[in-house]
């Protein structure tokens, strides 16, 4: 087994560095060059890894770390200040996209209850090609970068309490369900908060010298979360995410935030990879006309929705136009949705292809929309790349 998951490591993290150069090269996101390998050398491709169930087990570690570092940036006044300049626009857009997706996916023949869920996962737009598409100076000085990156945070709050529905819905009847969820989601909230002031902040003050026992710790910290909202009927992503927040306003969160980064990279090669090798080619020849109907219904209706909300908020056309653009795909978390969907018995192999089949296209095809029009680091042009 240990010389098993060697090799296997050995073949995805140098194959992704094969096809991550290709993806550069060509202007990619590197999220399909994972996805691609998986393809390629996954139990429907060239089955050089046949069992993807244990790493399929690792890369939830990932996700873990995800929702840990998200938690991290919810710096309360930040949430607030967010809620209050796009909140109207998140909710509208959601319904919107929703709408869009539950419709091509009921009129393609899917379920309703399938096409609910298929329209809840192509809402959001994607945090990591989002903000790598974005250079510094848009990020950090201009009310662009401020739009997208408050669009995203309120997105990922939607995403997580879609996340927690999907998580317990599930382990039984829909009320007990709810009622676990509104019992034990502010019960371990209080926890952690509780946790962080009596214990954690005293150790982190008491041996912030030493770099390796705040990285321990903080580790430590994010499974122990995890670990208390499995024990409350709770996902393990959830209790991450809580005690990412319960950190958020530590004085050392920037340097946790910077000193987990490489570790969650390290295990999300490992997710979209285990995600690459679920998809089945078989499928896709069911799935594909819904699936460019989906992409095309998406790519169009994505920015004019953000556009016409923005513009009705007083935007300028102009600003309110690229932020649509850049937020004109769908998301990682997308995938998450559907993954965690498929492991609850909620959604089958077919939805799941036509979500995965989607993304994959409109991670594409919305990069090049953004680096042939807009500043970008990875930009065709030389006039229009910005570091």
């Amino acid at each position: 087994m240990e010389a098993h998951l060697v090799h296997s490591v050995f073949l995805i993290f140098s194959g992704a560095a094969v096809l991550a150069s290709v993806a550069l090269f060509t202007r990619q996101p590197v999220i399909l060059a994972y996805i691609l390998l998986g393809i390629l050398i996954g139990p429907y491709g060239s089955q050089w890894i046949t069992d993807a169930s244990l790493l399929s087990q690792i890369a939830e570690i990932g996700i873990i770390f995800l929702l840990f570092l998200l938690g991290l940036d919810m710096q309360p006044k930040a949430l607030l200040h967010v809620l209050r300049q796009a909140s109207g626009v998140a909710v509208g857009s959601s319904i919107a996209f929703w709408g869009a997706g539950f419709g091509v996916a009921w009129l393609f023949g899917w379920p309703v209850s399938e096409s609910v869920l298929i329209g809840l996962a192509v809402i959001f737009s994607s945090t990591i090609i989002g903000i790598k598409l974005l250079p510094t100076t848009v990020l950090h000085h201009r009310h662009t970068g401020e739009l997208v990156v408050g669009l995203l945070l309120l997105q990922d709050l939607i995403a997580i309490m879609a996340l927690i529905f999907i998580s317990n819905s599930g382990q039984g009847d829909i009320g007990l369900t709810l009622a676990r969820t509104l019992i034990g989601l502010p019960l371990l909230a209080a926890g952690a908060m509780l946790g962080v002031r009596f214990a954690v902040l005293p150790l982190l003050r008491k041996f912030d010298r030493y770099h390796e026992y705040l990285f321990l710790l903080t580790i430590g910290w994010c499974l122990a979360c995890a670990a208390g909202a499995e024990a409350a009927g709770l996902s393990l992503e959830i209790g991450a995410f809580i005690g990412g927040v319960s950190l958020a306003t530590t004085p050392v969160t920037r340097y946790i935030a910077e000193s987990l980064k490489p570790l969650r990279d390290f295990f999300l090669v490992m997710f979209f990879f285990t995600l690459g090798a679920g998809f089945n080619p078989a499928l896709l020849a069911e799935v594909w006309m819904a699936a460019l109907a989906l992409s095309a219904a998406l790519l169009i209706i994505k920015p004019l929705v953000f556009r016409q909300l923005l513009i009705w908020t007083g935007e300028k056309p102009h600003d309110a136009q690229e932020v649509g653009v850049r937020l004109g795909q769908i998301s990682e978390f997308s995938l998450l949705l559907v993954f965690l969907a498929q492991s609850q018995g909620l959604m089958g192999d077919r939805a799941a292809m036509l979500v995965q089949t989607a993304a994959i296209a409109m991670f594409a095809l919305n990069t090049y929309m953004v680096i042939l029009k807009y500043p970008s680091p990875i930009a065709i042009s030389d006039a229009l790349r910005r570091d």
